[in-house]
Order: structure tokens, then sequence, then C-alpha cells
């Protein structure tokens, strides 16, 4: 009853209220897909479509290790690709030729949108490159965490359908699951004394930048390396600090990550305390291998690997390219990636981060894409024909 009159009151505020006073609620993301032919895909009779194959095969080993029902999203199982898989498989390596007619043979381009807006975000990301050692001193003073055992991930879908693709994270105390501690709390000593540091880094505008690209080569003191990936983060909200400088004013066409760094560096505590801004912590775990893994649980292919939202595509998609692109002499990047990663800040339909490997080439062309452009997907033939378009 008084659940009722408190619903009944509330309702009675609302109607009092002067309707400018209130916004509509902003209209959920929502993927659609239009059929197109390939000969629509603007750049895809100059892209090398054999140059994506290592990527596509790698997602054929991962996809085809599944049942042969699991649901990927869009309708897709694992048995769409068991065709196009073993025709890749039998393909010459570096025939271009074959394997452009090799894709438009067992796939069919839909463009997507979001409600109808065809243009999204297309960003980038590399594997980093930091210094450290596996013992602290005055220069190596920056912890780089392993994952603490006490860390719980959930995913929300598992309890409610509604909830499919939210994930949390905390730790649980007294049977209640809490939030885990902050990045400022947890750069303040809060996992001190665990024994969970993994190395030490000269340099934590480094190791922030880490969290963001994900995975890093660690240079050691006599020279040699070791890389690190992703195992996990506290379950805090990831904050871009870019938006946070947008919203004090600083032009958007600014903000790339080279402009970040030099503000950092430029505003000592104010540098600081923009880091804070972003509570989201990353923790790292030892990688062996030919490459960082993506969520696909497969080796990056730079140049042909990218990231999405799960909530609308499917890892191991062929994907096409056309967005703005500074560093490509004509000014768009028009490639053939492959689905085989996620990230915090990559949201909605029409958006993707691209990868571009190791080195200061990789690190100059992810630090200064911030493109907006158009996405393809590209569907087996077997799922292209249940879209029923």
């Amino acid at each position: 009853m008084i659940g009722r009159r408190l619903a009944r009151l509330a309702a009675g505020i609302a109607a009092l209220l002067p309707l400018g006073c209130t916004k509509p609620a902003p209209e959920p993301d929502r993927l659609v897909l239009e059929r197109a032919d390939f000969a629509a895909l603007p750049g895809w009779a100059e892209d090398d479509p054999a140059a994506s194959l290592p990527a596509l095969l790698k997602s054929c080993r991962a996809l085809l290790a599944l049942p042969a029902d699991r649901k990927l999203g869009l309708e897709l199982v694992p048995a769409d690709f068991q065709a196009p898989c073993a025709a890749a498989s039998a393909l010459p390596p570096g025939d271009s030729a074959a394997a452009r007619a090799y894709f438009e043979q067992n796939f069919v381009p839909f463009r997507a949108s979001n409600h109808g807006a065809a243009e999204g975000l297309f960003t980038g990301y590399y594997e980093a490159e930091l210094h450290g050692a596996h013992v602290p001193d005055a220069h190596y003073a920056t912890p780089l965490y392993r994952r603490p055992a006490d860390l719980v991930q959930v995913d929300l879908g598992q309890f409610r359908p509604s909830l499919k693709g939210e994930r949390i994270a905390g730790r649980v105390v007294a049977g209640h699951l809490r939030p885990y501690a902050s990045r400022t709390e947890i750069e303040a000593g809060a996992l001190a004394g665990r024994g969970l540091e993994l190395l030490w880094v000269d340099d934590p505008v480094d190791a922030f930048f880490l969290a963001i690209q994900g995975s890093g080569r660690v240079i050691l003191p006599d020279g040699s390396t070791e890389r690190i990936g992703y195992d996990g983060e506290n379950g805090q909200p990831y904050v871009a600090i870019g938006h946070v400088l947008a919203e004090r004013g600083v032009p958007k066409d600014e903000i790339t990550m080279p402009f970040l760094r030099s503000w950092i560096a430029e505003h000592g505590a104010e540098g600081q305390a923009l880091m804070e801004a972003n509570p989201s912590y990353v923790f790292f775990k030892p990688l062996d291998g030919d490459g960082p893994l993506g969520a696909e649980g497969v080796a990056l292919t730079p140049g042909r690997s990218a990231a999405i939202d799960r909530n609308f595509l499917a890892l191991g998609l062929p994907l096409w390219v056309d967005a703005g692109d500074p560093v490509e002499a004509s000014g768009r990047m028009q490639r053939l990636f492959v689905a085989q990663d996620t990230g915090g800040a990559i949201r909605g339909p029409v958006r993707a981060d691209l990868f571009f490997g190791y080195g200061a080439e990789a690190a100059n062309h992810a630090g200064v894409l911030k493109g907006r452009g158009s996405l393809w997907l590209l569907l087996p033939k077997a799922a292209a024909a249940r879209q029923g378009r």
C-alpha cells in the first residue's frame, strides 16, 4: 500500500511539473543492417584482402572449436563459418585476387547503422612500450598489478536477459558484492603488501595509457622484454579523460592521445587529477606467443584486428571500414578488418577500435586516429539469408 501511495504521489508531482523541465530519455542504440554489394564498399578494389586472411584463420580456429549451435550474436552460430573457414584454409597465401574472390563468394556485406545513422567513430590502439624492472627503486616506482584473487567479475546477462552484455566486478564482503577499490585508492596503496606487483615501471603516465591499450611490452634494465596483457579490471566505471577535457572547453578535434600525454605532463597535480578522474583500473598478466590476445582468445594481427561492442556485433566477423584517417595518403582508412577484441570505451553499433601493432609508427597511427566513417559487416552467406533483407 505504501509503495502504491508513493507511486501515485510521484505521478502527481510529475504531472504538476512544466513540460519544459523534462527531457525525453535518449533512444537506446539499435543496430540496423542494410544489405549491400561489394562494389558499394568504398576502396574495396584497392585493398589487399589477402592481408586479412591470417587474422580470419585465427578466428576460424576459435569459432570452430565452439559448439556448432552456440549463439554468437546477430543470429550467428559457429556452423555458419564452417564452409567459409574451410575455403579460407585452402587459399594460396598472398594471392590478392583469390582472396577478393573468396570474400565475394562466401560473404554478403551489410551496412551498419544506429537507427539509420550510418556514421560512427573509429579510433586506434596499439601494443604499448614501457620501461620497468622486477624490483622497485627510486626510478622504477610505479607498480603494475596482477589480478587480485578476491576480484569477482559478474556477467549480469546470466541472471537477467535484459542485462545481456553488462558486466560488473567487485569483492565479496560478508556475503555481499561490494565495489572494488578505485584507481585513486589503488594508487594510494590499497593493494600494497599483497605480493600482487607484476612489474614496476618508470612512468605513471605510461602505466595509465597501458591500461587503455590493454597490452604492452616492458623493456627491462638488461635489455630483455616481457610482454603483458589485460587480466581483468576493478569494475569501476570507465571515464574517458578526453571527454573530461572536452567538457572543460577543450575543442574535441584537438584531443588526441599525444595531446593528452602532453597536457598531463604540463599540468602537474592537475594532470594527475585528470588521470584519477577515470576510476577504472586494469590488472595484467604475463603473455606468451606472437602477439597480444584479444577478447576472442586469439593473437591480434596488426592492421587487421578490430575491437567492437559485442552488444551489437559478433567476434570473428570480417568488417569493412571506411573512415577519416590523417595518416593515410588518401585521408581515408579503407580496409578489411576482423572483429577479434572488445574495449571498455567501444560502445555502439557503428564503432570500432583498430589495432595497429607495436612500435613508434603504430603508436603514432593509433594516437591520432579519431575519424568518422562507415562500417559494413561481412556475414557468411548462410547467416545473410536469415537477415531477410
